[in-house]
């Protein structure tokens, strides 16, 4: 058994973004064996579709510029790709994200390319779990909670290998807690 700690990030705008459905440009992931070791990382920019153009406001917030993503291929090749990192048909594989949002996004950027989605089962929203376990009625982000627990954030918040590799702290430090 594998677990898969992934991250994305996505177009996004400030305000009002009524009608703009987000895309994944960015796909970070970690590979950690059932005990918790970490085995390797994945990452990849991807080039939207719906709206080519990234925003200042989503270039600001997670530091991917516009000749990242030019660069990149789009989703259903970059999911080739992953997936056959994530070497799922070889071992059992459980996707973990911070928060359901993630897995959702997979889902429609699966549907929009018109690509299978039943390799997205199981998943474990890290988010929800963790404050199931630590009994906090408040949700609070990724960057606090590792600091609550006692962790520096290595890299930038807001990119997906980055985030994905503190996602993981958390996950490890809980391993026999989670519900899968």
């Amino acid at each position: 058994m594998q677990f898969i700690i992934f991250d994305l990030e996505a177009t996004c705008w400030s305000g009002n973004a009524l009608g703009r459905a987000q895309e994944i440009i960015e796909i970070g992931a970690v590979r950690l064996s059932s005990i918790g070791e970490y085995k390797d990382s994945f990452q990849s920019y991807v080039r939207p579709v719906r709206h080519p153009m990234l925003s200042a406001y989503c270039q600001e917030l997670t530091g991917i510029d516009q000749v990242n993503v030019n660069r990149a291929a789009h989703f259903d090749d970059v999911l080739d790709t992953f997936l056959h990192w994530l070497g799922k048909d070889e071992i059992h594989t459980i996707l973990c994200s911070w928060g359901a949002k993630d897995i959702d996004l997979l889902q429609s950027d699966c549907e929009q390319f018109d690509l299978d989605t039943d390799w997205l089962k199981p998943h474990v929203d890290v988010k929800a779990q963790y404050h199931r376990i630590r009994g906090l009625n408040r949700k609070q982000g990724l960057y606090k909670t590792i600091d609550r627990e006692g962790f520096e954030f290595e890299g930038s918040h807001h990119r997906a290998l980055d985030d994905a590799i503190n996602t993981a702290k958390l996950f490890v430090k809980y391993l026999d807690e989670w519900r899968y």
